[in-house]
């Protein structure tokens, strides 16, 4: 008897270490391929929390401290963006306090001659691209090492380009400039180089060299700016790319977190539904779109029109962005498909997370819901509507109102929203489309 409990044993030991190999193999596999080189005009989007990423949490976080941290950012990234379509003043070099606090998603361009990788913050509300330079007083231990680069120049107070960022200043005849923001601040010179976006090379791209920083609120490899201003990537590579470029966000729930950017038309879907892209001349950077209403399941939901209607004086409107995480709707409109999405649940007891008012902690059947635009309605799947905590014990509908304290009158389609679709930006042809693609 004993001998045959020792090999029962034996055997199972042996069954248990082959099946944990086997599963961490798996694991192994789903990963992405952190060393898979980018090709033709295609690059890797990576989530922050990807294993390719350096700037995942060293320790990780629970689900609630995951959750509450990001509507704590988003709630920054808000201000933010309503402070771009209050004022009048010129969109910085630099971007804005929320996205450069925490990169939502990361590609890599190399940088120079010979190439340098970075990794660099992609966010298509901004424009420029900037990146910390050698000898940079404040700045992460990766730089990039311009002396290296034979291509490397820094451009003058004569450029014309100098022109084109805020209050520009002289030193040593070198054209620089400073931004201030929250408790940060970045000093750089106006600088060109050669960029490398997969395998496509562009000479003389203008970009900020950083070089002193204070606080922690930048992207640690720089910015990637995918806006429509003069220095905008779209811009910059307007003959090879035409100013069209699409992506398709991978979920930070998922094993592989890697996604794609595609720049230029070819190879594009040919199968997308399509919306205007409407212009605010005070803000032409950002990608404002015309939101008609709202469906929660069969019902099209009683929202004012004046909650969703655009309005370039006032910068009132919807836009679609990819530096926040949670889709975020002005009180009204959020409140009334709050409503409907209670009133359809059927379940009494709802709780609260942070931000999230509509938690749940038993399981529940949600009703679909679908933004309709202007030409195309998208109607997010359930892991675009839903957040689950990681025992499942809590359910929470995956958007929410402007903070309190943000005068806001900007609705926001978050990349949580927009994850697992392919978003394809035609700014010749002054179009958004939007097609189901699973990204991972």
């Amino acid at each position: 008897m004993k001998t045959k409990l020792y090999f029962s044993y034996k055997t199972m030991k042996t069954y248990l270490f082959s099946l944990v190999f086997l599963l961490f193999s798996l694991a192994q596999g789903l990963n992405p391929k952190c060393d898979t080189q980018d090709h033709g005009s295609n690059l890797q989007v990576f989530h922050i929390y990807s294993p390719c990423s350096p700037f995942k949490p060293s320790k990780p976080l629970s689900w609630e401290e995951d959750m509450l941290q990001m509507q704590v950012k988003d709630q920054a990234r808000l201000q933010y963006l309503s402070s771009l379509v209050a004022k009048k003043s010129v969109v910085p070099i630099a971007s804005g306090r929320q996205i450069v606090q925490s990169p939502t998603y990361i590609v890599r361009a190399k940088i120079g001659t010979p190439p340098q990788t970075m990794l660099m913050a992609m966010d298509n509300s901004n424009d420029a691209a900037w990146t910390p330079c050698t000898g940079c007083l404040g700045c992460s231990s990766t730089v990039f090492e311009n002396a290296k680069s034979t291509t490397f120049k820094t451009l003058d107070c004569q450029a014309a380009q100098c022109k084109q960022v805020p209050d520009p200043t002289c030193g040593d005849s070198a054209c620089m400039f400073n931004m201030t923001y929250g408790g940060s601040s970045i000093a750089a010179n106006l600088s060109q180089d050669t960029i490398t976006l997969a395998t496509d090379p562009v000479p003389s791209y203008t970009f900020g060299c950083l070089q002193k920083t204070t606080g922690n609120s930048f992207p640690p490899q720089g910015l990637l700016g995918l806006g429509r201003g003069p220095l905008s990537l779209l811009s910059q590579t307007q003959d090879l790319y035409q100013s069209t470029f699409s992506y398709c966000l991978p979920s930070f729930r998922s094993v592989n977190f890697s996604g794609s950017l595609r720049l230029g038309p070819v190879g594009q879907p040919l199968r997308i539904k399509y919306t205007p892209l409407l212009r605010n001349p005070r803000r032409p950077s950002l990608y404002f779109v015309n939101l008609i209403g709202i469906r929660v399941g069969r019902a099209i939901v009683d929202i004012p029109p004046s909650a969703i209607a655009f309005n370039a004086t006032t910068g009132a409107g919807t836009i679609i962005d990819s530096g926040t995480v949670f889709t975020r709707l002005v009180a009204p409109a959020y409140v009334a498909v709050r409503d409907e999405f209670r009133r359809r649940v059927k379940v009494s007891n709802v709780t609260s997370l942070g931000g999230f008012d509509t938690c749940y902690t038993v399981p529940i059947m949600p009703p679909t819901i679908t933004f309709m635009f202007d030409g195309m309605n998208v109607t997010l799947p359930q892991d675009n509507l839903l957040i689950h905590s990681t025992a499942g014990s809590i359910t929470c509908l995956a958007m929410a109102s402007a903070p309190d304290n943000v005068n806001s009158v900007l609705n926001v389609i978050a990349n949580m929203q927009q994850q697992n679709h392919r978003v394809l930006f035609d700014v010749p042809n002054s179009r958004l489309g939007v097609a189901r693609e699973p990204c991972t």
